[in-house]
């Protein structure tokens, strides 16, 4: 099965959003149908994580395990513009290494 569509989902500090949703916008990740753009949600949730050795935190200290409120961004886009919302949201994230899930969309809704 070709997928044409796909939910994208990253963990973001809440004063990177606006960034984050105007970079995407400018390269059209966040275009539905041709009538909409700007087009994602944000939830408020808890993140854990514990930096290891030769690690750069951007929060928290080398061993011990952090707790921080984050934001999670989710959009949906199309298949051609995938790499570039990945090259995009690492470019905007401030974290090492973000999580960046990118779930292919069966239901064949057209964006």
């Amino acid at each position: 099965m070709e997928y044409k569509n796909y939910k994208m989902e990253t963990f973001i500090p809440e004063e990177y959003v606006t960034k984050l949703r105007e970079s995407l916008n400018d390269i059209g990740a966040l275009t539905i149908g041709g009538n909409y753009d700007n087009c994602m949600s944000v939830s408020k949730v808890t993140g854990y994580w514990r930096p290891l050795s030769g690690a750069n935190p951007f929060k928290g200290e080398k061993g011990e395990v952090s707790e921080e409120e984050e934001c999670k961004v989710e959009f949906c886009c199309k298949s051609d513009i995938v790499e570039k919302a990945i090259s995009t949201i690492r470019k905007v994230h401030p974290y090492e290494e973000p999580v960046i899930n990118v779930i292919p969309l069966s239901n064949f809704v057209k964006y």
